[in-house]
């Protein structure tokens, strides 16, 4: 059965700001269904067009970019509560394309009905601007990460973040989490090789710091890898939810 937005499991979650009944009503008419797909479905192509917009409400997925030579950028993960599909309603066409890493339930809403919160519901309207400014300085954090981190600080700057995302989705129990990605995603991430991103992994390991087996990210040390990856503490900002 379709969840209803009074009784989304997501806002239970401290990672998201709390929803007035009237943004919750405003929510549920924007909805128009959910849809479950299975690890590995594309979700949105690059350079296309969808009448939909999504927000990942179950499961993992990932969004990248591919070259014309094959290779491949991730551009972030996507995680629950993720909203999906602004990028192709803004500009027309999606710049990156979208794929499930694991089994996805995604809430569905009709990209139409979005002009509406600009015209009617102010509220609304500035949680998709506050979304679009956060990947924007998420992106600006990745190139810095890229231009001015080395390989190791840069993968624990990562799963850092990683880390502090699954806690604030409930996803962390005794410092570990289910992360169902490959080494070769992470690597695609940071711009490394899988050789250079395996021997560095292992290092951390040897640190004492991290991890990575099993799909299990278990973090050991917290304080010691945010060190290695330059990551100062950051205030509970809550997200908002769509």
């Amino acid at each position: 059965m379709t969840t209803k937005c009074e009784v989304c499991p997501l806002r239970r979650r401290d990672a998201f700001a709390p929803l007035t009944k009237e943004a919750v009503r405003a929510m549920q008419r924007f909805k128009v269904g959910e849809m479950t797909v299975d690890a590995g479905t594309p979700l949105m192509l690059e350079g296309s067009n969808s009448p939909q917009l999504y927000t990942a409400l179950r499961g993992l997925g990932l969004r990248s970019k591919t070259l014309q030579n094959g290779r491949r950028q991730v551009v972030n993960l996507v995680f629950p509560g993720d909203f999906l599909g602004l990028q192709a309603a803004l500009m027309g066409e999606m710049g990156h394309s979208i794929e499930a890493t694991t089994k996805m339930t995604l809430c569905v809403f009709d990209r139409t009905e979005m002009w509406s919160f600009f015209r009617q519901d102010p509220e609304r309207a500035y949680a998709l601007t506050w979304l679009a400014a956060v990947d924007e300085h998420f992106l600006g954090e990745t190139i810095t990460t890229l231009g001015q981190r080395d390989a190791l600080q840069s993968i624990a700057w990562a799963l850092v973040k990683i880390h502090r995302r699954g806690k604030s989705l409930g996803m962390v129990a005794d410092n570990a989490m289910t992360f169902p990605y490959k080494q070769q995603d992470l690597a695609d991430t940071l711009g490394l090789s899988l050789v250079h991103t395996n021997k560095t992994l292992t290092k951390l390991r040897e640190m004492q710091c991290v991890v990575w087996s099993d799909g299990v990210l278990q973090v050991n040390d917290l304080d010691k890898l945010s060190d290695i990856g330059m990551v100062d503490p950051e205030p509970a900002v809550q997200r908002p939810i769509m």
